[in-house]
């Protein structure tokens, strides 16, 4: 078992962390004032080759690994998660579908500038009625004279409403399936639907508590046109392909609260080194010396279960039960670990961690949204427990 990085994902652990140190974490505090996206930070990471490092060059990619592309999410997250989740959610959740179900034709299409960095796609599963449960896909979708015909809601979908938005896929019931289960959830499939097509609304952007430099909106579609073959995938299959997709990104979702359980260790810290009282640094006390010693222990955990997992869902074909699990306990564990960093770190902080000029206020918003987006941490349980066999 080797637990050292290879020469290539040190080489871009140390250049994420030099650009998110000059570049992102110098902008952060005012893309979070203003509520901006960051343009030009993407346009500076698609040169870099960031949103294609997981992929092969044929396509367009830097040819890099899985665990090469968190270590960069967790490294830009530890500067602003705003920007590390615009990363993460263009790579895992907008590009990834496209590359491991799409025809050579939808790769050739869409790839090359989603890798780029030149354009985003999102990724369209939440709706007002269906969010943990997946399956109650309510969106519609039906075949007309060559078209899907479509009509529903999005909610909740990053990267939807930049000037750059290509598109986004979703999931749809397309028809009837089988028995059971299926037949309650419906035949779901996975479409392609542009940006530009007829009948596709971005709706006013949500009001969030954090992630103020991320773009949210919610979708609606309405008599929705696109082509036949903006089909993904085989017709029906959008569930198993979209649980396939939640599997690597709640692996990234795991590096980014690496990232940002970082920047709290990282501020707790050296604020306490520097803050007297009593005559002496805070930090020479045992209360805060505690709190420290077991924000770096859980941080430490949380980075090797999130590099355990990235590196079996490398070693895989297919997300198998193994996988799924890890990528479960990753994500639930390094969530969990960023909000008890967050707290800790406004705590030693004081008063001064409730004012926005502390970058800890900042963390402390932007944390909660991890143990809740791409499953929340009741989700994770409930998957664990299953793969362990309870129940």
């Amino acid at each position: 078992m080797n637990f050292e990085l290879s020469d290539e994902q040190r080489a871009v652990r140390e250049l994420c962390r030099d650009f998110a140190s000059e570049v992102v974490a110098p902008a952060a505090e005012g893309l979070d004032r203003e509520h901006r996206f960051p343009y030009d930070i993407v346009r500076q990471m698609g040169r870099m080759g960031l949103f294609g490092l997981p992929f092969p060059e044929e396509h367009g990619g830097a040819g890099g690994d899985f665990l090469s592309y968190c270590i960069a999410v967790e490294e830009i997250g530890r500067a602003d998660s705003g920007v590390g989740i615009t990363l993460e959610a263009a790579v895992s959740l907008g590009a990834s579908p496209i590359h491991d179900f799409g025809t050579e034709e939808q790769k050739r299409e869409l790839l090359p500038d989603l890798l780029a960095g030149h354009k985003l796609w999102a990724f369209g599963l939440t709706e007002p009625e269906a969010g943990s449960d997946a399956g109650a896909t309510q969106t519609r979708a039906e075949l007309r004279d060559g078209e899907w015909v479509v009509n529903g809601a999005k909610q909740f979908i990053t990267n939807s409403g930049t000037d750059i938005t290509a598109g986004v896929t979703i999931t749809a019931v397309t028809g009837k399936s089988g028995s059971g289960e299926g037949a309650r959830r419906g035949e779901i499939s996975a479409l392609l639907v542009p940006s530009r097509a007829p009948g596709y609304h971005v709706l006013e952007a949500y009001r969030k508590l954090g992630w103020h430099s991320s773009d949210t909106h919610p979708l609606a579609f309405d008599d929705c046109r696109i082509p036949e073959e903006n089909l993904l995938g085989k017709r029906g299959g959008g569930y198993g392909q979209f649980l396939h997709t939640l599997t690597g990104g709640r692996i990234a979702i795991a590096a980014l609260s690496v990232g940002l359980a970082q920047a709290c260790l990282d501020a707790a810290l050296s604020y306490a080194n520097e803050r007297r009282a009593f005559g002496r640094t805070i930090a020479q006390f045992q209360a805060i010396q505690f709190k420290l010693a077991d924000m770096a222990t859980e941080v430490e955990l949380a980075r090797l279960i999130t590099y355990r997992a990235a590196s079996a869902y490398m070693a895989a074909s297919r997300s198998t039960g193994e996988v799924r699990k890890l990528a479960a306990m990753a994500k639930l564990y390094a969530s969990e670990t960023s909000k008890r960093a967050a707290d800790q770190a406004v705590q030693i902080h004081g008063g001064y961690g409730f004012i926005e000029d502390y970058p800890v206020a900042r963390y402390w918003r932007d944390v909660k949204i991890n143990e809740i987006g791409e499953g929340t941490s009741e989700v994770q349980r409930m998957l664990i427990a299953r793969e362990i066999g309870a129940g």
